[in-house]
């Protein structure tokens, strides 16, 4: 892929309002130490790190402690009929600050079977449809979560008039696409592509919880490596990183 295509890609993704404009200015690329492992982890067996720490069943996403100690069989909530069991996980979804795996869910409800909470929530995602709510269900980040539409982001964003505006600047959007795009990458690398000094726009991503560090690179030097974390799919509106578009995706827009 390359580095104008996968800039293109994630601008039309989604808008991040994360950087401020004047912040880690350009410089002519330069040896920079490698900043500090921050919420770093292992590396996944494939060399790709899970997203946020601990390693999922795919080497990518999280294990959900609670959801990996569930009893076998169903227990209490497999009493509770169709529509009760609806209107409870709806509450949940609603509640939660974070998206909630079907596991999760299925913990939280006191065990019923997987398959109803699924159905469940193929239920809730048609009756919000159906009633033209302004609220829709959406699977991100390896979860679900009931959000706004996309059609009235102009409204919902005048919630937030009185705050200062962050926005991203072009140069920490290509960092963060060939991060996304090529990960687990190095500080190093990135350069070689950018042309330019990363290590400062790098620290910045990882400080807003967009990039960690997943591991060191098993070349001379040992350099750290970088990739995405939880909180990108969720700001981008993502499933897995397997929903970040390709070029052939882009070219049919």
């Amino acid at each position: 892929m390359t580095r104008a295509a996968a800039v293109a890609i994630l601008a039309r993704v989604a808008e991040l309002d994360l950087l401020r404009a004047d912040e880690a200015p350009e410089a002519p690329a330069a040896p920079v130490p490698d900043p500090d492992p921050r919420a770093g982890g292992p590396a996944g067996p494939d060399g790709n790190a899970d997203l946020d720490g601990r390693e999922g069943p795919d080497g990518r996403g999280e294990v959900d402690p609670a959801a990996a100690a569930i009893p076998a069989g169903p227990g209490p909530g497999n009493d509770l009929d169709d529509e009760e069991l609806l209107q409870r996980a709806a509450a949940l979804l609603f509640a939660s600050p974070d998206p909630l795996s079907t596991e999760r869910l299925v913990h939280l409800l006191e065990r019923p079977e997987k398959a109803r909470v699924r159905s469940a929530l193929a239920d809730l995602g048609q009756r919000l449809s159906q009633a033209r709510l302004p609220i829709a269900l959406a699977e991100i980040a390896g979860g679900w979560r009931l959000l706004t539409r996309p059609e009235l982001a102009e409204v919902i964003q005048r919630l937030a008039k009185v705050q200062r505006l962050e926005k991203v600047t072009p140069a920490a959007l290509e960092t963060l696409a060939i991060v996304a795009y090529r990960q687990p990458v190095t500080s190093a690398e990135v350069e070689a592509i950018r042309g330019v000094q990363s290590g400062p726009l790098l620290r910045a991503l990882v400080d807003r919880g967009l990039v960690r560090v997943t591991g060191r690179a098993d070349q001379p030097g040992a350099p750290l490596q970088y990739g995405t974390t939880r909180e990108f799919l969720d700001r981008f509106g993502l499933a897995s990183l397997k929903d970040l578009p390709r070029d052939g995706e882009l070219a049919r827009d």
